[in-house]
Formats: structure tokens, C-alpha cells, sequence
């Protein structure tokens, strides 16, 4: 899981901590304590383009083959969790608004992501979508 990137600062995922005290462990292997733990590191992921974290931790009944997340040219601006469930022992939902900016254009995603735990690992599973106007 370890794909090193030099960042210095507060954590892209808004939890108003650095980066070395918040995502930067996970990254580095360490396992998400819950699943919106997770789904921030992997919103912070998507900023620092880590492909390979992000494949890691999604589940592999629904894991793409690839992921190109270098290609992507967003920008990503913000994260607000709105909401976070355990839905079982060992699922959750977590409902957040991620802001990104692309093409000159300032966008939101409303996503309800879904997550299991197997093994004492978070992963993402999938998520429903609203649609943008």
C-alpha cells in the first residue's frame, strides 16, 4: 500500500489535522479504525493521485482492473461527511459531498458509499449517486 508522496499541510480530508497525523498513516498500511476513516483517506487518496491505495481498499468483488487516476483532471477542493451509519457489525454507509474543480467549472459529488470490514480492514464497496442539475 505504501506509495510515497511528499505533502506537507492540513489533510486534504478536512479533519483539520496534518497529513502525517491523519491519512499519511493509512496510506502507509496502517488500518482505518472506521469506515468513514477510510472513505477520507480515500477522498485524499483521489487528491494525491494514489492509484494503488485506492485500488487496495476498494473491495475486490467490485474492483475495477484499473484506475487512472493520473489522467484525471480534477481538482479536488473539499470534503464534508454529512452523515456515517453502521449498518451491521461489520458494514457501514457514509454520506458525504466531495467538491472538485474541472474544466473551469466547480462540480460536487453526493455519494452514499457503502463499506465492509473482513479481517479487520475497511474497504469501499460501492456507492449510490445523486445526480448534478
Amino acid at each position: 500500500m505504501k506509495e510515497e508522496k511528499t505533502y506537507r499541510g492540513p489533510c486534504p480530508c478536512g479533519s483539520l489535522l496534518s497529513y502525517e497525523r491523519c491519512c499519511q498513516r493509512l496510506h502507509n498500511g496502517e488500518p482505518a479504525a472506521d469506515a468513514e476513516a477510510l472513505m477520507r483517506s480515500r477522498y485524499t487518496g483521489f487528491g494525491l493521485k494514489l492509484q494503488d491505495y485506492l485500488l487496495e481498499t476498494w473491495h475486490p468483488t467490485t474492483r475495477p482492473t484499473d484506475l487512472d487516476v493520473e489522467a484525471s483532471a480534477r481538482r479536488w477542493l473539499g470534503l464534508k461527511v454529512t452523515r456515517h451509519e453502521a449498518t451491521g457489525p461489520d458494514t457501514a454507509d457514509v454520506e458525504f459531498v466531495a467538491r472538485y474543480k474541472a474544466k473551469g467549472r466547480v462540480w460536487e459529488i453526493r455519494e452514499t458509499s457503502h463499506f465492509v470490514r473482513e479481517d479487520g480492514r475497511w474497504f469501499y464497496v460501492d456507492g449510490d449517486f445523486e445526480k448534478q442539475p
